[in-house]
């Protein structure tokens, strides 16, 4: 008996159109700058929460 998996892929039509989003909301003003230096250090603080527990600052400066 052979098994199928089924992985969802992302289509190209589903990749532009998530990259016309992140245009246009960047063009609009909804990402700017330091809104994806506080998601990058969210990112980091996720996914290297032990060096927080050791005192390793992770926030992203200018």
């Amino acid at each position: 008996m052979a098994f199928r998996y089924r992985s969802r892929h992302i289509s190209l039509v589903g990749l532009i159109y998530l990259i016309i989003g992140v245009f246009v909301a960047w063009d609009r003003g909804y990402i700017d700058v330091p809104l994806l230096r506080q998601v990058g250090s969210a990112l980091l603080a996720i996914f290297l929460w032990i060096l927080i527990l050791l005192g390793v600052d992770l926030h992203i400066h200018a």
